[in-house]
C-alpha cells in the first residue's frame, strides 16, 4: 500500500488526476466472485472485485451515474502472459464490468514487456515518457524501503504504535515532493529523523521469518493473505517482506539471459523477442545499465533514510543455486525465485524460517511450494518451510499452522542468542547495561549479519566492537 500510495502522487506530480484503491478485503472478493467466471485464482477475484466495489460505491453512495463513471474514469493495471491465469485479467474486468453495469469502462493494462496497452477501447491516456517511468520508479523503490525499514523497528518497538506513526509522516513527506515534483532529498532526511525516534531494544530475541511465493499474494497487506505479516508481528516475530525491485531486477535479468540464449542460435529469431535486425550487444548494455541504476537509485535513497546493510537481490546468485531443482528458462509466477530464496535463506542463515504463500487456484505457484520445495527440504533439514494456501477463509486454520512452525522458529533464534552470548563471553545482564545497551537502542542501527536472529547479530557486532577497541 506504500508503493500505491506513493505512486499516486508521483503521477499526480505529471498533471494525472488519480487516486488509489483501497486494499483489497473479502468483500472485494465476494464482488469477484459474483461478477468474475468461475475457477480463476484469487488475486483475479480480489482485484477485479476490488474495482467493482469501488465503482459501486461511486454510483450508489456518491450518486455518479453509470455513464458518468464510464466516461470520466479508467483504471490503470498490470499483465503478463504465461502459464499464470494473470495473462487473462483483462479478459475478466471486461466480463465483470459488462456484468456489473459499466459495460465500456476503460482498463489500461500495462505489461511488463509490451509497453501500455487498452484492453477496453479509447486512446491511451498516458504519456510514457522518461519522467513518467521514473516517477514510478521512485515510488515503487521509496516504497519498498518504507517497507523494510518498518519490518526492521517495528517489532522492537518500545511503544505499540510509534513505528507505524512515523511511517504515515514519511508517507506525507515523500507524497509531497513527489505531487510537487520538489527534490527528494529534504524529504528524505525529514523520514530519517522521524524513523530515528522511534525508541526499540533489539536485545528482545525474535526469529527473523521471510515470506515469500506468488507476487500478489505475498506483498499485499489485507485479507488476501489473512495480514500475515501483521500476525507474524503479533506472534513475536521479524518479518522480511519482498522488496518490488526484486522483481523489477528479475525482469532485467530475463532480458539479458534470453538474449544471451538467442546470441548462440544458428540465424537470428525473427520473432517478436527475437534479435533478428536488432544489435545483441547494445540490449545487453542497455539491460546491465538499467540494473546498475534500479540499484543506485535504491541504495542512494536508502543511505540518505537511515536504510542499512541492506542488500538488493543478487538475481545471478538466485538463478545458479535455483538451476539444479527449477529450470531458469520457466517463467510462470515467481520463476525460480522461489525456489533459489528459500536455499539462500538456508545456506546463508538469511531467517529463521521461511513462509511460502499462494493463493488458491494458482497453477505456477503450488507447483513450485508443493512439489519442488520439497525436495529442497529434503536436501536441507534444517530448512523451517511452511507453505500455505489462501482461499479467503481458513485463517484459523493458517494461522494455527503457522504457529506451530513459529515455535520451532523461535527455538532456532533463541539458540543462536545464546550461542552468541557464550562464543563472546557475555550475559543477557551485561547486555542491559548502559556501556552496552546503547547498541541495541537505534533503530536505525543495522549489525553486520552472521546469523538470521537480529538479537545475535546484535551481540557478535558488540563484541566484535570492544575486541577492536581493546586490541
Amino acid at each position: 500500500m506504500a508503493q500505491d500510495y506513493l505512486l499516486e502522487g508521483a503521477l499526480k506530480g505529471l498533471g494525472y488526476q488519480v487516486a488509489h484503491l483501497d486494499c483489497p478485503d473479502n468483500e472485494s472478493l465476494r464482488y469477484g466472485k459474483e461478477f468474475g467466471n468461475r475457477g480463476q485464482c484469487n488475486p483475479a477475484y480480489y482485484t477485479v472485485g476490488n474495482l467493482i466495489k469501488h465503482l459501486l460505491y461511486l454510483r450508489d453512495v456518491e450518486g455518479k451515474s453509470e455513464e458518468e463513471i464510464i466516461d470520466s474514469y479508467l483504471f490503470v493495471t498490470s499483465g503478463s502472459c504465461g502459464p499464470c491465469r494473470f495473462g487473462t485479467y483483462a479478459t475478466e474486468y471486461r466480463k465483470a464490468l459488462r456484468d456489473a453495469g459499466f459495460d465500456g469502462f476503460r482498463v489500461l493494462l500495462f505489461k511488463q514487456t509490451d509497453g501500455l496497452k487498452q484492453a477496453a477501447g479509447g486512446e491511451s491516456a498516458l504519456k510514457l515518457d522518461a519522467p513518467f517511468f521514473i516517477g514510478i520508479l521512485k515510488a515503487i523503490l521509496l516504497g519498498d524501503i518504507l517497507n523494510a525499514l518498518a519490518c526492521r523497528i517495528r517489532p522492537y518497538e518500545l511503544e505499540n504504535g510509534s513505528t507505524d506513526a512515523a511511517l504515515e509522516h514519511c508517507k506525507r513527506y515523500l507524497y509531497e515532493a513527489l505531487s510537487k515534483r520538489k527534490p527528494l532529498l529534504p524529504a528524505l532526511l525529514k523520514c530519517r529523523g522521524e524513523l530515528h525516534a522511534v525508541s526499540v531494544d533489539r536485545t528482545r530475541v525474535k526469529p527473523r521469518v521471510s515470506i515469500i511465493g506468488e507476487f500478489w499474494a505475498m506483498t499485499t497487506e489485507g485479507d488476501g493473505n489473512y495480514e500475515l505479516q501483521r500476525f507474524l508481528e503479533s506472534e513475536g516475530a521479524e518479518v522480511e517482506v519482498q522488496p518490488i525491485a526484486a522483481w523489477i531486477l528479475f525482469l532485467i535479468w530475463s532480458g539479458r539471459f534470453d538474449t544471451l540464449q538467442r546470441i548462440r542460435l544458428r540465424d537470428a529469431d525473427p520473432g517478436k523477442d527475437g534479435l533478428k535486425g536488432k544489435n545483441p550487444h547494445s540490449r545487453l548494455r542497455m539491460l546491465w545499465l538499467a540494473d546498475r541504476s534500479v540499484r543506485a537509485i535504491f541504495h542512494t535513497y536508502a543511505g540518505i533514510i537511515g536504510l542499512r546493510r541492506y542488500h538488493l537481490p543478487d538475481m545471478e546468485e538466485i538463478a545458479r543455486v535455483a538451476h539444479e531443482f527449477y529450470n531458469n528458462q520457466l517463467r510462470g509466477g515467481e520463476g525460480h525465485m522461489e525456489v533459489g530464496k528459500l536455499i539462500l535463506n538456508v545456506v546463508k542463515r538469511k531467517v529463521n524460517m521461511t513462509i511460502s504463500v499462494k493463493p488458491f487456484g494458482c497453477l505456477p505457484s503450488s507447483g513450485v511450494s508443493d512439489g519442488v520445495q520439497s525436495l529442497i527440504t529434503e536436501k536441507y533439514p534444517e530448512a523451517i518451510f511452511l507453505p500455505i494456501e489462501t482461499t479467503g477463509d481458513g485463517a484459523v486454520n493458517v494461522y494455527s499452522r503457522v504457529q506451530m512452525m513459529l515455535f520451532k522458529a523461535k527455538q532456532a533464534a533463541q539458540k543462536e542468542f545464546e550461542e552468541a552470548l557464550a562464543l563472546n563471553n557475555l550475559s543477557f545482564e551485561q547486555l542491559q547495561q548502559k556501556n552496552y545497551k546503547w547498541k541495541f537502542a537505534d533503530p536505525l542501527r543495522a549489525s553486520r549479519h552472521v546469523v538470521a536472529c537480529t538479537a545475535a547479530n546484535g551481540v557478535y557486532s558488540l563484541a566484535g566492537m570492544f575486541i577492536r577497541y581493546s586490541g
